[in-house]
């Protein structure tokens, strides 16, 4: 019998064909499993009872198919923000030594101890939001017929709602991925200028220091995967190390105003790409007795950085800072592949919400319903003289 019907089927000869493979007293057999299992199917049968054949059947149950969806990268939310339209940043830059006075006296003249010494002071500027809004439509009446009673016309439209809030979860989560994309891309356009260093292509530091011929593929080869692995890590760790030291490395330079900055470990993040995470657990952790020396702390795992078609690139044209303090935009999409993560400071990127509210128009007297309207007022910004570093497979 096909799939899908409104009869009742016989099922005990298809059951015991089942037990008998399970319990091992029949060896594997083809099994015609579409006359007990019923797949979805957007066309509607309908059907009579089983014993008049005269009472058309009903519809006994609605499944409302939906579950909340949790945006990604909330590492890089920071606290909300209402007033204003600028938002500023303040640096103070290192100045040289002096030569100390006390040593220099001379009869008859004085030491001048107020001479002026100003703070080098550096600001940058935050500019504009994004904007944009959500919404649906309640119907007063028109969907009556569709269910069984009020309580079930609730469940459908707390599915609508979900929905939206689902689609809005979503939405954060995607902008936020491309803040991260920009942010990987400015550095790669940026890296050989001065200061501007911070992208570290680990195969082929491996090869150098090891002497080995891997590439990108060859990487995840049973026999170079568990020492590639290991040495990664060790790198990871000096880096994550080099950006807690107070310096202008992994960062660009403002001249006039270079900044030494330092990235404690706990206001580090660090995102890395799941399929190489998944590798470490199945085929390197379990080789390994004390595995927590395989632990990096605060690891997101990310599982495509723009598309997830191509989940270890990006092809963006970025927006990032100059030497001289002005932003300038790449004349040409930047492609960046065989990615494995990023490492930046928590002021380095991040995504503020301004404003987000909702209201619920009163009902259209005419059509018989009303909306509800989501705005959405946000800001999303990187700072390129903050540390960060670009991980690539290559």
């Amino acid at each position: 019998m096909s799939v899908n019907t409104m009869t009742f089927e016989q099922a005990a000869q298809i059951l015991n064909n089942i037990h008998s493979q399970a319990t091992g007293q029949t060896e594997l057999t083809p099994t015609d499993t579409s006359s007990f299992i019923s797949v979805a199917t957007k066309t509607i049968a309908a059907g009579y009872e089983p014993v008049l054949q005269a009472i058309t059947q009903m519809v006994t149950r609605t499944i409302f198919s939906i579950r909340p969806y949790e945006a990604q990268f909330k590492g890089i939310m920071m606290d909300s923000q209402k007033w204003g339209s600028i938002v500023r940043k303040l640096a103070i830059s290192d100045k040289d030594w002096e030569d100390s006075q006390e040593f220099d006296l001379v009869d008859g003249q004085s030491v001048d101890m107020y001479k002026v010494n100003k703070p080098n002071a550096l600001k940058l500027n935050f500019y504009g939001a994004i904007v944009y809004q959500r919404h649906y439509t309640i119907f007063k009446d028109q969907l009556d017929s569709a269910f069984t009673g009020p309580d079930e016309f609730g469940r459908f439209m707390a599915m609508v709602t979900q929905n939206c809030m689902d689609i809005i979860e979503q939405c954060h989560e995607n902008v936020a991925r491309m803040t991260i994309a920009n942010f990987m891309a400015g550095k790669v356009a940026a890296a050989g200028s001065d200061g501007s260093d911070g992208v570290v292509h680990l195969v082929t530091e491996y090869n150098a220091e090891t002497g080995a011929e891997l590439t990108s593929t060859s990487i995840y080869a049973p026999e170079n995967i568990g020492n590639f692995v290991k040495w990664v890590y060790a790198r990871i760790g000096d880096l994550t190390t080099l950006m807690e030291e107070r310096s202008g490395k992994f960062q660009i330079q403002v001249t006039g105003h270079e900044l030494n900055r330092h990235s404690p470990l706990e206001r580090q993040k660090v995102y890395l790409f799941s399929k190489f995470l998944s590798e470490i657990n199945a085929r390197v952790k379990a080789d390994t007795y004390h595995d927590n020396y395989m632990e990096l702390s605060d690891v997101d795992s990310v599982s495509f950085f723009q598309s997830i078609e191509n989940r270890q690139s990006l092809n963006v044209k970025p927006t990032y800072l100059n030497a001289d303090g002005t932003l300038t935009t790449a004349e040409n999409a930047v492609t960046v592949n065989n990615i494995l993560g990023v490492i930046f400071d928590e002021e380095a990127l991040g995504q503020t919400i301004i404003n987000q509210w909702s209201a619920t128009t009163p009902l259209n007297a005419a059509g018989g319903y009303w909306n509800i309207f989501y705005h959405f007022t946000e800001r999303y910004f990187n700072d390129f003289t903050e540390k960060g570093i670009i991980l690539l497979l290559d």
